[in-house]
């Protein structure tokens, strides 16, 4: 009998219709189920979307929810007993890597200063600071910290990773105090559980180093965003931001106008290729699932 898996997008449809006991069927996010989401063991949430799109409640044979995101913080605690949640752990890691880097580069380079100089048709020639030789500071040693080192080791920059306990190569996250004032640059890059939101408050923040960078590629969450505005207001720290607190951001928040703030709208992992690389993680963990295994990337209590 072939697994039934709800699938919120044609491409999904197709790479799983290549896959040996797999039977995908086409579901419209906020629209009533077809008939055959009654035999549906896994369901696919579409991309950045939470239960409220879809009741699993509403789906008797569910044993599986398998993310296309890394991130899981708005189904933790909202399934069925019994039903499994999997992320995409390996898909988006590598370009929100990539979005790391052009951020630290943009500031450090001043490009958006350049740009406009540009619109003004104003050659402002000045010398800027470089990546090179930068001491980084990362908390969260998953996927996405693996490939930012590698990228970083490029620009002859350095990496030190800080994860949720002490192990050979990566800082315990008590060690934050006396770590945060020794570092260019702190990048967040932990899930949102109850022990990260609001982790970067005034205190976290008067701990780093005058001139230092913040870049959040986490969740908007992680920090305190009046805490984050004091400093940057105060011009002590800068900040990169591919995620806010609120988010979206609206238009007369005043993290719009916060000096020494680079601001994207949650496209790190977003580039192109994600919906392939996202799926072909959802592939091996549905192929693992109906061998009667678990799957690889099991969230097991807050991540």
């Amino acid at each position: 009998m072939p697994v039934t898996v709800l699938v919120p997008d044609d491409y999904g449809v197709g790479v799983l219709a290549r896959l040996d006991g797999i039977h995908p069927v086409r579901y419209t996010p906020g629209e009533p189920l077809p008939a055959a989401a009654e035999l549906a063991e896994v369901l696919v949430p579409a991309f950045l979307t939470g239960p409220e799109s879809i009741d699993p409640a509403g789906l008797p044979k569910l044993r599986l929810v398998q993310m296309l995101t890394a991130g899981t913080e708005r189904w933790i605690g909202r399934l069925p007993d019994g039903v499994m949640l999997s992320n995409a752990r390996g898909a988006h890691g590598g370009s929100s890597a990539e979005w790391v880097v052009a951020a630290l580069l943009t500031i450090y380079r001043d490009l958006v200063e350049f740009a406009d100089a540009q619109r003004q048709r104003h050659w402002h020639y000045h010398q800027t600071d470089t990546l090179a030789g930068k001491r980084i500071l990362g908390i969260g040693a998953g996927d996405l910290a693996i490939e930012l080192r590698r990228r970083l080791e490029a620009f002859d920059a350095t990496l030190t990773l800080v994860g949720t306990t002490a192990r050979d190569g990566v800082h315990g996250v008590d060690e934050l105090p006396g770590l945060l004032g020794d570092y260019d640059a702190v990048v967040l890059m932990v899930p949102v559980t109850d022990q990260t939101i609001g982790m970067v408050d005034a205190q976290f923040l008067a701990a780093m180093a005058d001139g230092a960078i913040l870049v959040n590629v986490a969740r908007g969450p992680v920090v305190q965003t009046r805490a984050l505005l004091a400093e940057l207001q105060s011009g002590r720290l800068r900040a990169a931001l591919d995620v806010t607190d609120p988010e979206p951001l609206p238009s007369d928040h005043p993290l719009w106008t916060a000096p020494g703030l680079l601001l994207t709208p949650h496209v790190a992992g977003s580039s192109r290729g994600s919906l392939e690389r996202a799926y072909a993680v959802v592939a091996a963990e549905i192929t693992r699932y109906a061998a009667g295994e678990p799957p690889k990337n099991l969230v097991r209590g807050d991540y």
